[in-house]
């Protein structure tokens, strides 16, 4: 079987809810990711078989294909199909599987797996509760209500499960949301995010575009203090978690270039990375976020590897237990994890957030000359993504 190289991993920079990339309509934003693919690589735009673009809230202007809309956003030609997929926070971490599997398979040579959300032009869980309150229902059915009697799916809910089950306090969730504060900042301020970033122009509400580019994460809270963060308010009384230690809303794209060897030889490339295992499972849909764990031991026992062998870990900081329980299970060396911060600093704007880590963790191993990546995230309906990747 083929192998599945990516040879080009970019992001936009974060943008805060209402904040500098608000103006962007999603679709134009994650057309300047796919321009950029292409600028980078020099690929004939033509040689693209496929653009698979993880997205979580499909409505308004996410409706509709917004793949394909990107694609005809794009400087890509028509020629150039797409298709949109939802696995809830991990969209676009599916999609590079999707993009991995067309060309191991063969069927594709060159695919790219993308992924955006505007959260500020369109709210989490709009098209669930769009459609309630027009009167066309609900996505819990009989057969899950019978299943799941008077269960209201929450990940909220989840992270609180999260903290009590793995023996969690407020100070710890705090202390790692400090953090992730501090290890942004100190990324942004040495440049380890500056070749993964597509600068773009900051655009007013209305979308008139201005002079200014928008190439630094805007939700980084440089004065972070324990103290502030130890301050914000509980979400739930007597829990853990508050606005403070759980991700960021977002605005964002990202994406990245997948071919086979055909592909590379075709787009007369160096590959940055190569693939090296895939896995997703289903775990318990209540309390989860706690799918990442049972996922990465399936992931390493598969893969033949231990967790040793892993120089570096993303692990989506939807809420700090998430990583937190995550490192006490598996018992990861915490230097390892998540080292230029995470959602919690960085946001995380859901169906884009998959292509995203992917972006930062490429780009990471080859700034610190490390071999092993793996990245892994939790997901609504208590799913999981885990991809291990090697530099190349």
């Amino acid at each position: 079987m083929a192998q599945a190289y990516i040879v080009a991993a970019a992001r936009t920079a974060g943008g805060k809810k209402g904040g500098r990339l608000s103006g962007w309509h999603p679709a134009d934003l994650a057309a300047q990711v796919l321009d950029a693919l292409i600028a980078r690589t020099g690929a004939d735009p033509a040689l693209i078989e496929d653009v698979i673009m993880g997205c979580v809230d499909q409505v308004g202007e996410q409706a509709v294909n917004v793949a394909r809309n990107a694609v005809l956003a794009s400087k890509l030609p028509e020629s150039v199909p797409g298709t949109s997929v939802d696995r809830q926070c991990g969209s676009s971490q599916q999609a590079l599987h999707f993009a991995a599997q067309a060309v191991m398979s063969g069927a594709m040579d060159c695919v790219i797996a993308a992924g955006v959300e505007s959260m500020t032009r369109v709210p989490m869980g709009l098209p669930a509760t769009l459609a309630q309150k027009n009167g066309f229902g609900t996505y819990k059915s009989p057969a899950m209500e019978a299943r799941y009697p008077g269960v209201f799916f929450s990940q909220f809910t989840g992270a609180e499960m999260m903290s009590r089950k793995y023996g969690l306090s407020k100070d710890a969730l705090d202390a790692y949301a400090l953090q992730s504060h501090q290890r942004a900042r100190a990324a942004t301020e040495t440049g380890q995010f500056t070749e993964e970033i597509v600068p773009v122009p900051v655009r007013l509400a209305d979308g008139s575009p201005t002079d200014e580019m928008h190439a630094r994460d805007e939700g980084i809270r440089y004065d972070a203090t324990l103290e502030g963060i130890a301050g914000v308010k509980l979400l739930t009384e007597g829990g853990t978690i508050t606005a403070a230690s759980a991700s960021q809303i977002c605005d964002g794209a990202a994406g990245l270039l997948v071919v086979n060897e055909r592909g590379l030889k075709a787009l007369g490339v160096e590959p940055l990375a190569r693939i090296h295992h895939m896995t997703v499972i289903g775990h318990d849909p209540v309390i989860m976020l706690e799918a990442p764990i049972p996922a990465t031991e399936r992931a390493l026992k598969k893969a033949g590897m231990s967790i040793a062998d892993i120089d570096l870990f993303e692990v989506n900081e939807a809420f700090a237990p998430v990583p937190l329980a995550w490192l006490k299970v598996t018992g990861a060396d915490p230097q390892r994890l998540n080292v230029n911060g995470g959602a919690i600093a960085l946001g995380h704007p859901l169906g884009g957030s998959g292509a995203k880590l992917m972006t930062t963790l490429v780009h990471a191993l080859h700034k610190r000359g490390k071999r092993y990546g793996l990245q892994t995230m939790c997901e609504g309906g208590g799913l999981a993504n885990v991809t291990v990747i090697e530099r190349l």
